[in-house]
């Protein structure tokens, strides 16, 4: 199936396996852009109120309700405010199980902490501060923002620049809704994150719900769970934005609009 806008009906039939058996079921979500709108400083990023509720339901009653987001695992909690929830941070590096304080790293970043770091800390900083570059510091991840500056243009312009000398150097840049974000060369990504994530519960169902290219690993992660055996049923649901890139959409079984369209979803899943 591919991304067309969700109607009733369709979602009814993807979300009816979980909602048959929540015990044997999993939720996951990206945060920012799907539950909590994109807002100019991510600093200030937060879920509404409803949805946190919904979530909270959620928790109580499926197997596995967990979020994977590009943040620091703890950023992401603070911004869900949920302690409930496993959280998966930095694109997979990091986990955080409910009711945990102390994130535990993927082995596979081993030696590897400081080389986004080290690469960024060698660029010019008084032309990125010239062109409106932010810079955010995820430990292992650095990210590069210009969502609110002056020219915007002329910020990812720097950025592309900047990207390919990431690539010269072994390292990853990811690009993302005004982001770049820079990475070291591990092979880690939503996908692996969610294949890692599922077996940590009895879970034979399972929903991912995401707005950008990242999730797409997500998406097909699932999938292949499905197709290996090991889950009974999936549902990849995009949440679309003027921002969000089409093969979001294209990949997922159905598009909702915006974080607003994505709380309807949990809605169905908590009745």
């Amino acid at each position: 199936m591919n991304g067309a806008a969700a109607s009733d009906g369709t979602l009814d039939g993807l979300l009816a396996p979980l909602r048959e058996d929540p015990g044997a079921s999993a939720v996951l979500t990206d945060v920012d852009g799907t539950i909590a709108p994109i807002v100019l400083d991510p600093r200030e990023a937060a879920v509404p109120e409803e949805t946190r509720e919904l979530l909270r339901t959620l928790a109580g009653r499926y197997a596995l309700v967990g979020c994977l987001s590009g943040r620091r695992a703890l950023d992401a909690r603070r911004v869900v405010g949920l302690d409930q929830l496993a959280y998966s941070g930095n694109h997979g590096f990091e986990l955080l199980l409910p009711g945990e304080d102390e994130v535990r790293p993927d082995p596979s970043l081993d030696g590897h902490e400081g080389d986004a770091p080290r690469f960024v800390e060698g660029l010019d900083r008084s032309e990125l501060d010239r062109v409106g570059i932010r810079i955010e510091d995820k430990g292992a991840i650095v990210a590069l923002h210009w969502r609110g500056a002056e020219n915007e243009g002329a910020a990812e312009s720097v950025a592309h620049e900047i990207a390919s000398e990431a690539e010269w150097q072994g390292l990853i840049a990811h690009r993302g809704r005004k982001v770049l974000e820079i990475r070291p060369n591990v092979a880690i990504n939503k996908g692996i994150a969610v294949a890692a994530l599922i077996p940590s519960r009895p879970v034979d169902a399972a929903l991912y719900g995401g707005d950008d290219r990242t999730d797409v690993d997500a998406f097909t992660a699932l999938r292949t769970l499905r197709d290996d055996g090991q889950l009974r049923a999936t549902a990849c649901i995009a949440v679309a934005s003027d921002e969000s890139p089409p093969e979001v959409s294209r990949e997922a079984d159905a598009t909702v609009p915006g974080p607003q369209g994505f709380t309807r979803v949990l809605e169905a899943l908590a009745e």
